[in-house]
């Protein structure tokens, strides 16, 4: 059995959000999917397998991080698209039928790939209590992000405040269900990115995440309310950093960035 490893949201190696990619005939157990994402020990793996002709998807893809399966992953899906076009198991735009519905990759002649996920609900929250101490910054706004993605989108004053976070993980964990986005706008627009954001899912076993292809779909309606246009591109700051152009279409959000494989092997087990 074929495993990848892939690097998602860059066009290097070693950078970007590395993904385990393995392509099944079917779903084995969950116990044996859990234990995969756990020797391969990235931010998540994702398992894929053909469906019928005929129906409204054609791939079954499910996301396992170390610790636990998760309803949305963007990176993982870049990196599985990205997987079938260049080993040429599929062409064209791919839909995948997934936790939180149905969605679709489409690759395009310069590489990159565009996946159509839902637009994650904001509702404004008030600021928990304790928060402030645990992420180690004051938050401007903070809001929810509904139940596909589950974070708190944090708004902080500005990007280097972003950058130099040190947060409490094991306390910010207890703050919502998956993790916590923390985002500023730019300094400098004109390095490429529009805002900055930066990502920790404790309680999924991800103490930061390199780039989040999920949290983009909470960060483009945020950032297109504030910035006035649709089309933006953001820059998830991690050690290995990583950019997702984004378009906001309403209920849908459009993520674009590429994809890179630099490990393909056998899985044994």
């Amino acid at each position: 059995m074929r495993i990848r490893i892939v690097d998602a949201f860059t066009d290097r190696p070693f950078a970007g959000n590395p993904a385990g990619v393995l392509l099944l005939d079917a779903f084995p157990e969950d116990a044996w999917l859990q234990n995969v994402a756990l020797e391969v020990n990235h931010a998540e793996t994702a398992f894929a397998h053909p469906l019928p002709e005929g129906g409204e998807a054609d791939w079954a893809l499910r996301w396992f991080t170390p610790a636990a399966e998760v309803a949305m992953c963007g990176h993982a899906t870049l990196a599985t698209a990205h997987v079938l076009a260049t080993t040429g198991a599929a062409e064209g735009p791919v839909r995948f039928a997934t936790r939180s519905g149905v969605l679709i990759a489409t690759p395009h002649d310069d590489g990159s790939i565009t996946l159509n996920f839902p637009t994650a609900p904001l509702t404004p929250v008030e600021v928990p209590q304790g928060l402030a101490e645990a992420l180690g910054a004051e938050p401007l706004t903070t809001h929810d992000t509904g139940p596909n993605v589950g974070d708190l989108l944090i708004e902080l004053a500005d990007e280097k405040t972003v950058l130099g976070l040190t947060p409490d993980l094991k306390t910010l964990a207890r703050h919502s269900e998956r993790g916590v986005i923390a985002t500023a706008r730019a300094e400098d627009p004109s390095q490429g990115y529009d805002f900055v954001s930066r990502c920790f899912f404790p309680n999924v076993g991800v103490d930061e995440d390199p780039v989040t292809g999920s949290a983009h779909t909470a960060l483009a309606p945020f950032w297109s309310e504030r910035l006035g246009r649709t089309d933006l591109t953001g820059l998830q700051a991690s050690r290995r950093s990583g950019r997702v152009r984004t378009g906001l279409r309403g209920d849908r959000t459009l993520l674009t960035g590429r994809a890179v494989t630099v490990i393909e092997g056998d899985l044994l087990a």
